[in-house]
């Protein structure tokens, strides 16, 4: 009896049960919208934070840099012998830690035994900035002075002086990660993937081979077999690698012997990424370390999330913030606007419910019926949600808007001038990352519980309303 009915009174108001359903169906499909929208940017950031800490990685381990004295160098300095018979052309490299202070390699073991970690693996944050210098005929003097202010600048202040002559030099600068070999699972190449040739052996603990970026690759036209020079040592390129996500911020990888001995830092790091045992622990651990290895900078990937700023920072605060707001006000509203017309509904059925109350028809039963078809309602209102929802969210990820993230500093931490890690110049911090909006089955759990939700509100005020009835009020209804 109660389907029969419940089916012809749905059939009857089709227009009404239309309107409230498909209320009930925008304020869902905002939900999932915004929801959807959220996860993507929240995928977006975990790109980025990926690339920089490598995967796996719950945190890094740092030191910072001490502040230089007064009368110290703020850049690299070259020298050139510039002859005075003919022109000369000259190359010079100049290596540096790139990020933080130097630490010694023995704390890896350190960190590594303190509880509730998994591993750690030192790597090593090289900046290498290469000078070609010709110079003419002339008496030149050699300033031994900054190219330029630190690595990646531009010729000027630091060219050498000559007198009748001249000189013209070109500045290049490109970031070196030295890599621990036997253990590639954490650290700056556990976020890259190998695309040609292969990565190291375990026994390539002090070969001279590399793999480098594709982008840099790409740059310098390097492939597998390819060799390069670095402070006169000549290395073979065994593998280019392809970041999982946005851009690589390294763009050699060396064996980590290799990289201390052109860096001058004999069991050195700059940096020791660490892997939880278990992530619910990560503030115990980093509270461990903290205490337990005095002068060090623990930086945990949310530590490094707050420092992510541009397009994806603001989009992200906006759908967090006044998106999820609006899907709330916009849920609420459309929850109130099936209730009010349900109950407008039932009151234009006096005749009805006060008959079928007259006929004997407890009003559990009335309010019984007026629910079932609210729910129902409710029900479609979630179905079309769902599909809008579905179709917004899919939009969304074929469009894949480009975000911009910009990476600040913290103190310590790897990558992009964060203090320890392999970054480029702060003009290459800024990673462009496409936005998706993937739908969860948590997401949609979540719009059928709406749905839901929105029937039986709409319906308890309905029913209300119906178990007011009286069977003389069907009397008084009729003219």
């Amino acid at each position: 009896m109660f389907g029969i009915y419940l089916k012809r009174e749905l059939g009857r108001r089709k227009k009404a049960a239309l309107v409230i359903a498909l209320g009930l169906a925008l304020g869902i499909a905002l939900v999932i919208t915004v929801d959807s929208v959220s996860a993507g940017m929240q995928q977006a950031q975990d790109k980025v934070l990926k690339s920089l800490y490598g995967l796996g990685t719950d945190m890094t381990v740092t030191k910072a840099r001490t502040a230089p004295g007064s009368g110290s160098s703020q850049g690299p300095s070259f020298r050139f012998d510039a002859k005075s018979s003919s022109t000369s052309t000259q190359s010079s490299d100049r290596v540096m830690t790139q990020g933080g202070q130097a630490l010694k390699s023995s704390l890896v073991a350190q960190v590594a035994a303190q509880k509730g970690v998994a591993g750690a693996v030192g790597a090593l944050s090289l900046n290498v900035t290469k000078v070609d210098g010709s110079f003419t005929q002339g008496k030149a003097q050699s300033s031994g002075g900054d190219t330029g202010g630190g690595p990646g600048a531009g010729g000027g202040s630091g060219q050498p002086q000559v007198q009748g002559g001249g000189a013209d030099f070109n500045v290049n600068s490109y970031s070196v990660a030295g890599v621990d070999v036997t253990d590639q699972d954490l650290g700056p190449l556990a976020a890259m993937k190998i695309t040609s040739g292969r990565t190291f052996t375990a026994a390539q603990t002090d070969a001279k081979v590399a793999v480098v970026s594709k982008s840099y690759a790409k740059e310098k036209k390097y492939k597998v077999g390819s060799t390069f020079k670095i402070s006169g040592t000549k290395y073979t390129v065994i593998g280019v690698a392809t970041p999982d996500s946005s851009e690589s911020t390294t763009d050699v990888y060396l064996p980590l012997k290799q990289a201390q001995t052109l860096g001058d830092a004999k069991n050195k790091v700059t940096t020791i990424y660490v892997k939880a045992t278990d992530s619910q622990q990560i503030a115990v651990v980093k509270k461990t370390i903290q205490s337990n290895i005095s002068g060090t900078t623990v930086t945990t990937s949310s530590d490094l999330a707050s420092t992510v700023s541009g397009s994806l920072s603001t989009a992200s605060d906006l759908a967090a913030g006044v998106g999820k707001w609006l899907s709330v006000a916009v849920l609420a509203a459309a929850f109130l606007v099936a209730a009010l017309l349900t109950s407008s509904a039932v009151s234009r059925r006096v005749r009805e419910f006060g008959t079928l109350k007259a006929l004997g028809w407890p009003s559990r039963k009335v309010t019984r019926q007026v629910v079932g078809e609210s729910l129902v309602n409710g029900l479609i209102g979630g179905a079309l949600g769902i599909s809008l929802g579905l179709v917004a969210a899919y939009t969304v990820t074929a469009i894949s808007p480009k975000l911009t993230a910009q990476l600040g500093g913290t103190g310590g931490g790897p990558g992009g001038g964060m203090g320890g890690g392999p970054g480029r110049q702060s003009a290459s911090n800024t990673m462009e990352i496409a936005l998706s909006a993937p739908v969860s089955p948590t997401t949609i759990a979540l719009a059928v519980g709406l749905a839901v939700a929105g029937g039986l509100i709409a319906g308890a005020m309905g029913g209300w309303r119906a178990s007011r009835m009286r069977p003389a009020d069907a009397l008084r209804s009729v003219s």
